[in-house]
């Protein structure tokens, strides 16, 4: 069983040598589960492969900290191993080091000043609809009511506000279909995509400022498909393109944006998910950040923040790993951010740095 009376680091690497793909979390969701019921002053209950471990000590105020248990497919890149200050292995930045940072705070605070719900989830690193987050929602609502949610992504101990929004889009190009030796009898569909080309490497992506954090919006092609055989000129093709924006506008208005820079190309919605605004001027949120200090920056990118910020929760993202590291075969966290992130964490939960 793992034991959270390991350092951060060796806790983490024990985390991080238990795979967990997205998907494939169950052993590490029974090991998480054993090792807080075993917490006394914790009520556990699992729904799935999430786990959540509560305080009820009638605080006036409730904190989520969650994070997911799932990692993004190995790549060669197990057991973890250690490099000096580094610790290299799938998972280690994104998120078991924040993981290994809340097992060890679970288990040693036991007067928080606000009551906690800990939450450990499945199935972040896939398709929206497996989220484990979204199940424990319709499931067990409960788990999520709470003044401020904390979500252990990877900020190198920054706090990264609210999150962009995303969508994506599938472009089709229509052509006429004719034998390649008699082109000029066709429309070949596959040039005239190189107008919604031209149009994508010319955008000017916004910059938006909302609470002191800029948040670069980015719009892209993320995927092009086309061709019927290499004597035929292609009647179809086909662009996927991806908008990332800013919590000024909603989905539907950001899809507005996209298909009118794009007319009269017909664009399908394949995939949508809202943007979250920082809130950070909120009781709740303001006092995170007077704990945990340093200037708030945008979350460039989609968290489960959204999905407390549609519940009207403020939420932020602040954990060890580093973002830029997240998904890559090289992933690894630089360890003495693994114990700053657990004592600049223990100062919110019980105001002093003992």
């Amino acid at each position: 069983m793992i034991d959270p009376h390991l350092s951060g680091e060796a806790l983490t690497a024990s985390l991080v040598d238990i795979p967990s793909p997205s998907g494939g979390e169950t052993r590490l969701a029974d090991e998480v589960e054993a090792m807080l019921r075993d917490v006394e002053q914790l009520e556990v209950e699992r729904d799935g492969d999430a786990v959540m471990a509560r305080t009820n000590l009638g605080r006036d105020q409730r904190v989520v900290i969650a994070g997911h248990l799932d990692t993004v497919p190995v790549a060669d890149n197990l057991p973890s191993r250690r490099d000096g200050e580094k610790l290299y292995g799938c998972g280690t930045s994104d998120m078991k080091a924040g993981i290994a940072v809340m097992l060890r705070l679970a288990a040693a605070v036991r007067e928080p000043r606000h009551d906690v719900n800990w939450l450990f989830y499945d199935n972040e690193e896939t398709d929206a609809a497996h989220n484990g987050l979204g199940r424990v929602l319709r499931n067990n609502p409960e788990w999520l009511k709470a003044d401020l949610a904390v979500l252990m992504e990877p900020t190198s101990n920054r706090v990264e506000a609210g999150c962009q929004g995303t969508l994506r889009v599938l472009v089709v190009v229509t052509g006429r279909r004719a034998h390649s030796a008699r082109s000029w009898l066709g429309e070949n569909a596959i040039h005239a995509a190189a107008e919604v080309l031209a149009r994508l490497s010319a955008y000017d992506a916004r910059r938006v400022e909302i609470d002191g954090c800029e948040y670069r919006e980015g719009l892209n092609a993320v995927r092009i498909e086309g061709g019927v055989s290499g004597n035929v000129v292609p009647d179809r093709c086909t662009i996927a393109v991806n908008h990332r924006f800013a919590p000024d506008r909603s989905e539907a208005e950001a899809l507005a944006h996209v298909q009118e820079l794009l007319a009269p190309f017909e664009c399908v919605l394949t995939d949508s998910a809202p943007a979250a605004p920082p809130r950070l001027a909120e009781p709740a949120a303001a006092d995170f950040l007077s704990a945990i200090g340093g200037a708030p920056q945008a979350k460039l990118g989609w968290t489960d923040v959204a999905r407390f910020a549609a519940l009207g929760i403020p939420a932020v993202n602040f954990g060890p790993g580093d973002p830029n590291l997240a998904h890559t075969r090289e992933e690894y966290v630089e360890l003495p951010l693994i114990a700053e992130c657990e004592r600049m964490l223990r100062v919110y939960l019980v105001g002093s740095d003992t």
